[in-house]
């Protein structure tokens, strides 16, 4: 599979059993870029039709799955620093946003990807006050709620 900015990405296979969340050895699970996406102990997955790409890592108990897409230098460590929509905007898409590892919020919808703030003006640019405007507001408004409730994750030592 590859990206729309060409990256080529593979699909995974669990190479342990994790019984508690009900994995067994070789399920297949979402698209990774390379291994370094995704930390091979503790409970971390990536599943369904989820990609990580780039300098995007997923580690500790991180679920990421759907169509979520993580890349850039996003970290996902524990499932409330990802979310998603699905179904929504004019196109029926998908709005993932995920907490960076400098703490902002990274927002992707099909084509755009940037901070929430610079996601509230382009929809605000395109979509103005409609309908799909106003959906909009309100994700955007849940998106800030939830990130106001992150906490500061602590820099791994160089």
């Amino acid at each position: 599979m590859e990206t729309p900015s060409g990256r080529k990405l593979h699909r995974i296979r669990a190479l342990v059993a994790i019984a508690e969340i009900g994995v067994s050895v070789g399920d297949f699970g979402g698209f990774i870029e390379a291994s370094k996406n995704l930390e091979q102990s503790g409970n971390a997955r990536v599943y369904g039709d989820a990609w990580v790409y780039g300098d995007a890592r997923v580690y500790g108990n991180a679920l990421v799955y759907g169509n979520a897409q993580v890349s850039g230098n996003a970290w996902v460590s524990l499932s409330i620093h990802i979310g998603w929509f699905s179904n929504v905007g004019s196109e029926r898409g998908t709005l993932t946003y995920f907490r960076q590892k400098d703490g902002s919020v990274c927002t992707n919808r099909g084509c755009f990807s940037g901070t929430l703030s610079d996601f509230e003006g382009a929809v605000k640019k395109r979509h103005g006050d409609s309908r799909i405007g106003q959906e909009y507001d309100l994700l955007i408004q849940f998106i800030r709620l939830r990130a106001s409730a992150w906490e500061v994750a602590q820099q791994e030592a160089a």
